[in-house]
C-alpha cells in the first residue's frame, strides 16, 4: 500500500533579511514533513525562528528560497488573491493576542472565516459558529465583544473561530502565551479534542511545556536551523 501524501512538505526553506550593510538569515535550509493529523510543537529559543517559519507555512510571508507544499498545493509563489483563498479554506490561524475584531460580537468573531471566504456561505455557518461556541464553553457568551471577555474566553472565541471552516491544518503561534494556567490547561484539551475529533494537523510553537509533552512530535530550531525532531514514544 502507497503511504497517503504528507499533509505539509518543506524543503530547504530559507528566510534572509537583508538591510543593505547587514544581512540577517532567519532560517537556513529548513527541511520536515508532516503526517495528515499530526501534532507537532515547535520549540526553541526567542530568536531562532520558530514564528517566521509559522508565518512562511501560513503565507503570511514569502520565504527567500525553498518550497512549501500544503495539502497538495505548492504556496510559494502564488499569487496574494490565491493565497488568501487558500488560508481561507486550508488554514486556521491562533495568535498569541488573539486578534478578535472589538467591534464584533463572539458569534460574529467565530462567523468571519466564512464573511472573508464570501458565497453567503455566513448566512448557512450560525448553526456550526454556536456549536462551536457550545464546545468552547462560551454558549452564552455569543453576543458578548471581547472587551467583555476574559483573556481565556477571547482565546476560546479564537480557537472556535480558527476551526470555523473545518480546516486541515491549524497553526497556533503561543496559544497559551497570554493565559493563566487554568485557562492554558483548558485551551490545551480544546486542542486535543478538536485534533482528534476532526483530524486536524496541528503546529504550535510554544514554550508551554504541557502543550509540547501532549504533542506527537517536536521539532527544535535554533538559528535558524532545526537541531532536533523527535517523534514521542
Amino acid at each position: 500500500m502507497t503511504a497517503a501524501a504528507p499533509i505539509i512538505e518543506v524543503t530547504n526553506l530559507t528566510k534572509t533579511i537583508d538591510g543593505g550593510a547587514h544581512r540577517v538569515e532567519i532560517l537556513r535550509g529548513i527541511d520536515f514533513t508532516v503526517p495528515r493529523g499530526e501534532y507537532v510543537a515547535i520549540q526553541g529559543p526567542s530568536g531562532s525562528g520558530k514564528s517566521t517559519l509559522l508565518g512562511l507555512l501560513a503565507g503570511l510571508d514569502a520565504p527567500t528560497t525553498g518550497r512549501i507544499v500544503l495539502d497538495g498545493e505548492e504556496i510559494t509563489g502564488l499569487a496574494e488573491d490565491d493565497l488568501a483563498r487558500l488560508r481561507g479554506r486550508k488554514i486556521g490561524f491562533v495568535f498569541q493576542s488573539y486578534h478578535l475584531i472589538p467591534t464584533l460580537t463572539a458569534e460574529e468573531n467565530v462567523l468571519l472565516p466564512l464573511e472573508l471566504i464570501g458565497d453567503g456561505l455566513a448566512d448557512n455557518g450560525i448553526g456550526r459558529a454556536r456549536e462551536l461556541l457550545a464546545t468552547v464553553g462560551l454558549d452564552d457568551r455569543r453576543h458578548h465583544y471581547p472587551v467583555q471577555l476574559s483573556g481565556g474566553e477571547q482565546q476560546r472565541v479564537a480557537l472556535a473561530r480558527a476551526f470555523m471552516v473545518r480546516p486541515p491544518v491549524l497553526l497556533a503561534d503561543e496559544p497559551t502565551g497570554n493565559l493563566d494556567t487554568a485557562n492554558g490547561h483548558l485551551v490545551l484539551e480544546l486542542l486535543l479534542r478538536l485534533n482528534r475529533e476532526q483530524r486536524t494537523t496541528l503546529l504550535l510553537v510554544t514554550h508551554d511545556a504541557d502543550l509540547a509533552a501532549n504533542a506527537d512530535r517536536c521539532i527544535a530550531l535554533r538559528d535558524g536551523r532545526i537541531v532536533a525532531d523527535e517523534k514521542r514514544p
